[in-house]
């Protein structure tokens, strides 16, 4: 878009009394506002949601506010949240964020996520029907799964442009985990449809080229829209911290034991089974597991150990955002894991915010994770393979037994993050992948 176009703001196409919160800026940003641009992101989570994906896109959105005019329509707190009585509109300078009702049935099972997805899918659908807007971007994510082919239904409609943006790869994740079968009618028009959505986008944002790669293999020939922007992080927010002088880690007395953190969402996606051999293997050991989060594993991984008689686990709820950088960084070393089977069909975000907080992570992956690749330039760790609970549990005593080399490898990772994961640096990719659409 022409930087001499007109762009709406919420001041210039609505009056103050239409928003239920208007709240100051906190997210100033140095990125380059020129050309203007003017995008609609939507995802069913943001903050105050813990899941992960609407925590980067409240921070992308308001890195990317003062470059143009942003929209965010999401829904109320469903994830990890229970609440849903958040501002139906809130207002921050060029940035808006609507807020449609939340479905609760089921919260915590497959049956009841998908009904609130659906619900999220049809609202979404009513929304931009009766907001098209040819000259703008409209970003939709994978939460839920299938919402990017709304974009393509609807620029059959409408004439929208739309961007994908990956997080996770359906069907695929349901056939590996074998929710539904390969040769499913659904499986089969799932994939039909993704085709289309894929060909039709104006973009299409992956998080890792393995990722790239699978999309390339059911539909060859669209190598030029597909551009891989990992997820990012703020190290400025998530900064080390020795464990004596954090609040965090005294509350629940972590501050004198080794302590392995995993932080985050306990889901079918996510090896807990090797985890948990180590866990065993170690359970003689002064080294303590530390497990923030929920998920449809956990509960399952929480009896395995009262089953056991394991004493050295300790599980908390998600945490807020203001608790991140003390939870974080109230361990030794921090856990990352993907499932056999899920390499480039998923991308761990809680990688990111490990690096950021100066520890050494372990990550359990398959042996052709691109993970790999950015241990090895990040020198902050290890990866092991799916099922080897005895490398996993040897690496972490051997961690305890090394404060200089867990120093080390801790300050490493930090330092690459800085380099390659922060939220500005980020931002700019995708600010530049949302211009060049423009021009």
């Amino acid at each position: 878009m022409p930087s001499s176009t007109k762009i709406d703001t919420p001041e210039a196409s609505h009056t103050q009394k239409d928003y239920s919160t208007i709240k100051k800026d906190p997210y100033p940003t140095p990125l380059k506002p020129s050309p203007r641009i003017k995008l609609k992101i939507i995802n069913q989570f943001f903050p105050p949601d813990y899941a992960a994906t609407g925590q980067l896109i409240e921070e992308l959105a308001h890195n990317l506010k003062n470059c143009g005019y942003v929209e965010v329509f999401t829904s109320q707190p469903s994830y990890a949240f229970d609440r849903d009585d958040s501002p139906r509109i809130e207002s921050y300078a060029s940035l808006l964020v609507r807020r449609s009702q939340s479905a609760r049935f089921w919260p915590q099972r497959i049956r009841g996520k998908a009904v609130a997805g659906a619900i999220f899918f049809v609202r979404t659908a009513l929304h931009l029907l009766r907001h098209a807007d040819r000259r703008g971007l409209v970003l939709l994510t994978t939460a839920p799964p299938f919402l990017p082919v709304l974009g393509y239904l609807l620029s059959r409609v409408c004439k929208i442009r739309y961007v994908c943006l990956l997080y996770d790869l359906y069907p695929d994740i349901a056939i590996e985990l074998d929710v539904i079968k390969q040769q499913h009618w659904i499986a089969k028009l799932w994939d039909r449809l993704n085709c289309l959505t894929w060909q039709r986008a104006s973009a299409i944002i992956v998080l890792s080229e393995s990722m790239k790669a699978r999309i390339l293999a059911k539909q060859p020939g669209i190598d030029d829209k597909i551009a891989v922007i990992p997820s990012w992080v703020d190290p400025e927010q998530i900064v080390p911290r020795p464990k004596q002088d954090n609040w965090f880690a005294q509350e629940h007395g972590l501050v004198e034991p080794f302590t392995v953190l995993y932080s985050g969402n306990m889901g079918r996606c996510h090896d807990m089974d090797t985890l948990f051999d180590a866990i065993v293997r170690l359970r003689d050991t002064p080294i303590r597991f530390v497990f923030i989060g929920s998920g449809e594993k956990r509960k399952y991984f929480q009896q395995c150990v009262e089953d056991m008689g394991l004493n050295n686990c300790l599980f908390l709820p998600y945490q807020s955002r203001e608790n991140l950088p003390f939870s974080l960084t109230a361990c030794d070393v921090s856990i990352v894991s993907i499932s056999a089977g899920m390499e480039g069909l998923v991308a761990p975000s809680k990688l990111y915010s490990a690096l950021a907080s100066g520890r050494p992570i372990v990550s359990i992956c398959p042996e052709n994770s691109y993970l790999n690749d950015v241990f090895d330039q990040a020198n902050c760790g290890i990866t092991v393979r799916n099922g080897d609970g005895q490398g996993l549990a040897d690496y972490l005593l051997k961690l305890s037994e090394s404060p200089r080399l867990t120093q080390e490898l801790g300050q490493s990772g930090r330092e690459y993050c800085r380099k390659n994961y922060t939220s500005e640096k980020i931002a700019q990719d995708y600010l530049n992948l949302f211009q060049s659409l423009e021009s």
